[in-house]
């Protein structure tokens, strides 16, 4: 077992500490209520929003995984000014690319929305590879047209939104084989590779984005300890990456939220299994404990790691 002293540090500094949800699915049917087709309970996202600002949630960047999710982030980015979101389209379903009238045409139909709407989109993506999911789409598809979404990277000047599934060898290889493309440098988010694949990402100039996924086995905590903090930001995943009672990053969680099953459903209430902005705190206590930091330093330094690379010039 992954064991490593720990200073538990003050409760009461949490409150002097900010957020930034580097990725929240919040375009997932779950906040509409509907799990796996079937309409469970009310629309309930406004309450979504409100917890996540009570909960020192000052920004929240909305991830898009095709063109009509981002059409569909960018309704919800219009309800706040604290609300952000990327703009591309998610290696499993890269086959829109091929289905479309044609692939530029899709290319060029991400590239006009993030024309219109520049002030509220702070990253080309979520875009890479995902060797884990190749029945949703190829491996050569998945490779083509995460490259082809670099160019959007250069002709915006904007950040890149990454993900990364067993692929990193091909995946490290596309990016820096395009380093002249990217202007602006990127996150891999939800890591949950190894400490080398890390280091070698750092090395390109990212950020690792870390959610209740990265912090999954004894192995994940161990990697996580030693990535540097100022290559470090924090995110949900949700409706997905909670952390999760049976993980071994659960006994350092100190905020616990009450929540309900789907089926009995309250107004106002969290949702049982349902992951949202707010427990982004779980995360960022688990990475205090592990890097044994002054909450209030690490915080600061992840807050600043977050500003420097989505809103330099918001």
């Amino acid at each position: 077992m992954y064991l490593k002293s720990i200073s538990f540090w003050n409760f009461t500094k949490m409150s002097s500490i900010s957020f930034i949800d580097i990725g929240a699915n919040l375009t997932d049917p779950m906040f509409k209520g509907i799990y796996n087709g079937n309409k469970k309970h009310k629309e309930d996202l406004e309450d979504v929003l409100e917890r996540a600002w009570k909960n020192d949630l000052k920004k929240i960047i909305i991830t898009s995984g095709s063109l009509d999710d981002s059409i569909e982030s960018l309704k919800i980015a219009s309800l706040s000014e604290n609300l952000y979101c990327t703009v591309g389209c998610h290696p499993t379903r890269c086959d829109e690319f091929t289905k479309s009238e044609n692939p530029e045409t899709y290319l060029n139909s991400l590239s006009d929305l993030i024309k219109k709407n520049r002030s509220k989109v702070v990253a080309i993506g979520e875009c890479g590879l995902d060797n884990q999911r190749l029945h949703f789409c190829s491996r050569e598809i998945q490779e083509k047209y995460f490259e082809m979404q670099l160019k959007l990277s250069e002709d915006f000047n904007l950040p890149l939104f990454l993900h990364c599934r067993d692929a990193a060898p091909t995946f490290l290889d596309i990016l820096k084989r395009n380093s002249n493309l990217i202007k602006s440098g990127g996150v891999v988010h939800s890591f949950d590779g190894s400490l080398n694949e890390a280091k070698d990402i750092i090395n390109l100039g990212f950020y690792i984005g870390i959610n209740g996924c990265s912090l999954r086995t004894e192995d994940n905590l161990k990697t996580v300890s030693e990535l540097p903090i100022n290559r470090l930001m924090l995110e949900t995943d949700c409706p997905w990456c909670e952390v999760k009672q049976t993980h071994p990053s659960y006994s350092y969680v100190q905020t616990k939220f009450n929540s309900v099953k789907k089926e009995k459903f309250i107004d106002g209430s969290m949702v049982k299994g349902r992951n949202e902005p707010s427990t982004i705190r779980q995360v960022f206590e688990v990475l205090a404990s592990l890097k044994n930091e002054d909450p209030v330093c690490l915080g600061n330094q992840i807050y600043q790691n977050t500003m420097d690379l989505f809103f330099k010039h918001k």
